[in-house]
Parts: C-alpha cells; structure tokens; sequence
C-alpha cells in the first residue's frame, strides 16, 4: 500500500517536490525508475478557493474552455482544482512555472489518433491524472504510470459491471459476500483502469483481457508493469500501475 502525498494548493511545497528520487514511499521503494515515481492526492472540494485564484495564470486556453463548459458548479471547482493540482506538481517536477507546462496528447497505441495519455512537451516526465467524487490522484515520474481513484460503487452498479471483467475476478467477486463485493469491485476498476490509462488506451481495450485481482493486494502477472495499492480514505479505491521496463 503506497501512502499518497497530500497537496495543498498554495502552500509552498516541501523539498521533496523538486527532487523527484526523493518522492518514493520507503516502505515500497523499488529499483529505480520505477522508485522515484510521486503520488498526490487532492481534496479537491477542500482545495477548490485555492485553485480558483491560481486558475487564470496557470490553466491554458483549453482547460479554461473545459471547465466553463461543466454545467454544474461542483464539477468545474473540482475539474478546475485538479488541473491545477497537476500544473503544480509538473511546475515543480520541471523547474516551470505552473502556467508554462505545455500539455499535449501521444498517439494512441490503437489507432494512432491525437487521443492518447497526455504528455509534456517540456521534458522527460510521464504523469496520470484522476479524479472521482471530491478526490483527486495525481501520479508523475520518469517513466509511464497510470492512475486512478474512484467511489466505491452501489451493489446494483457491481452486479451490472462484473460480468465485464476477467473470469477469474468474475469468480473472486461471486465468492464474496454482497456486502463485500462493491469494496472488491472497487479494487478491480481502479487497478485495471490504472494499467490501462498507464498503457494510453484506456477502456478500448477491454475489462476482460487483464487479470488484476480482487484480494487486497494486486495480482503480479502484468508484463511490464508494477500495480500498487493507494490508500485513500474510507469509500474510495486508488491504485497506481507504473512500468518496469523488463
């Protein structure tokens, strides 16, 4: 289990945030890349006054237009808080300030189109953002790493998504208890999402081609890649999947 930073906006960050090998968790440290991979985690209804001051001198054009276009006021403080969580932590991993990160996107490994994980154009960094609910999780390193936080979903959504996933999680959820299984499910989706937004395909893949697991700890068995745990607070799941390179 990996124990996130907690980022406050506007307060000055610790030394550890401008040097990246010192953001690794000891408890899980790891051969390097993979070691100096930073996690954060936002609250972002917490940090929402914060960002909206920072908000028009470090979110471009882009954000600014996604963000007015949210319907609701709840979603663009949140969409607003977690971008410029990001911009932050990217400012200060690339010696920039936060308003000059450029952000773009790869191609996608599927089809080649402009829609692939978001990247900078401004040095070797790989980053993922997520966010659910008033949470958001950040993840940003040398080499690609996805990451993702949800709410734990309602047993009517577990019993209408688990037939999506691999057969043997279809199993481990059946074998639960039902008050057990939207906590497993929880599980299941964020380390599954986070392999694949760390790969830049997303759900186009499929739930069912990658066994992740449904017990407390990961399954290994992903070539190439590091799933771990990310402990978040009662009524969410996180997990963050970082390359190894082998």
């Amino acid at each position: 289990m990996h124990t996130p930073h907690v980022l406050t906006i506007g307060s000055q960050f610790p030394p550890a945030a401008q040097d990246p090998s010192a953001l690794q968790d000891p408890s899980t440290a790891q051969d390097p890349p993979t070691a100096s991979t930073a996690v954060w985690l936002v609250d972002t209804d917490a940090q929402d006054r914060a960002a909206a001051r920072l908000a028009p001198e470090v979110l471009d054009p882009v954000e600014q237009q996604r963000a007015a276009a949210f319907k609701r006021e709840v979603d663009r403080r949140r969409y607003v808080a977690s971008h410029v969580a990001l911009r932050l932590v990217l400012g200060a991993w690339l010696d920039l300030p936060p308003g000059r990160v450029r952000i773009t996107r790869a191609p996608c490994p599927g089809c080649g189109g402009p829609h692939g994980r978001p990247v900078s154009e401004d040095g070797p960094v790989h980053f993922s953002l997520s966010h659910s609910d008033r949470l958001a999780l950040l993840a940003v390193g040398p080499v690609p790493v996805g990451a993702d936080v949800e709410a734990l979903p309602t047993a009517s959504a577990v019993a209408e998504l688990a037939g999506q996933l691999h057969p043997r999680e279809i199993a481990e959820l059946e074998a639960l208890a039902p008050e057990e299984r939207p906590a497993a499910f929880g599980r299941v989706w964020v380390r599954k999402e986070a392999y694949l937004k760390g790969l830049g395909i997303g759900l186009a893949r499929g739930l069912s081609l990658d066994y992740v697991g449904a017990g407390d700890t990961p399954a290994d068995g992903l070539p190439g890649w590091s799933l771990t745990n990310v402990a978040v607070p009662p009524g969410f799941a996180a997990a963050v999947a970082v390359t190894t390179g082998r």
